[in-house]
């Protein structure tokens, strides 16, 4: 289902931002289906988007959207390491790339916050399902923006210490200038995709919470 979900965003998908609407799917995603069946999903989602209409950039959503859900799935489960050790991978390549050292600093602020904010959003992370509405509401914010902003860096990482800058742009000048463009409507992404995670995925998560006491009250009547 989330499968399908990521290729009918994918069509839909207007050309608001840089990228397309899988992105709003990716957070509430890796919650409800964990780290390892969200990956699959979202990977089998951006594939067979791309291939039924492929584009020129279709590597990046390949590959940065299956992370991000990756990611998001972890802290959902309380695990900051392996979301720690993923970025800190990918920014130490960025900035120790010549790109990277002359790139406005500017341009990647949320994705440094992000950093900051990983091993807190794990925390509250959790014990997600079990919070009420006020703790469900401010950890699936912070979920939603890290994920997103590991959106962000992954497409980073392929774009600059990757190479995959130089199949795309003849200069660092025609890079510096999209980068700066992209970024602002990066910032605009990331409060969207905030917002929408919160309407849309709090009402979601509290639904499949009320679900799972249910059937806990079930089999402990049944055990009775």
């Amino acid at each position: 289902m989330f499968a399908a979900l990521h290729v009918t965003l994918y069509f839909v998908s207007f050309g608001l931002g840089w990228r397309n609407w899988g992105i709003y799917l990716e957070a509430i995603e890796g919650i409800v289906l964990g780290p390892k069946i969200g990956f699959v999903a979202a990977l089998l989602g951006s594939s067979i988007a791309r291939m039924a209409r492929p584009d020129d950039f279709w590597m990046f959503g390949i590959i940065a959207e299956p992370i991000s859900v990756l990611m998001a799935g972890f802290l959902a489960q309380g695990k900051w390491k392996p979301v720690v050790v993923s970025y800190a991978v990918m920014l130490v390549a960025y900035f120790v790339h010549p790109f990277g050292k002359n790139l406005p600093l500017w341009t990647i602020l949320d994705v440094l916050l992000a950093f900051l904010l990983i091993y807190p959003t794990a925390k509250l992370g959790k014990n997600l399902m079990k919070r009420e509405i006020k703790g469900l509401s401010l950890t699936m914010i912070l979920i939603a923006f890290v994920t997103i902003a590991t959106d962000s860096l992954v497409r980073i990482f392929l774009l600059v210490p990757c190479g995959l800058s130089a199949w795309f742009f003849p200069s660092f000048e025609t890079l510096f200038a999209v980068f700066v463009v992209s970024a602002v409507s990066s910032y605009v992404e990331d409060l969207l995709v905030v917002f929408v995670s919160l309407v849309v995925g709090v009402p979601i998560l509290k639904a499949l919470s009320k679900l799972l006491k249910e059937k806990g009250k079930d089999a402990h009547c049944g055990n009775s």
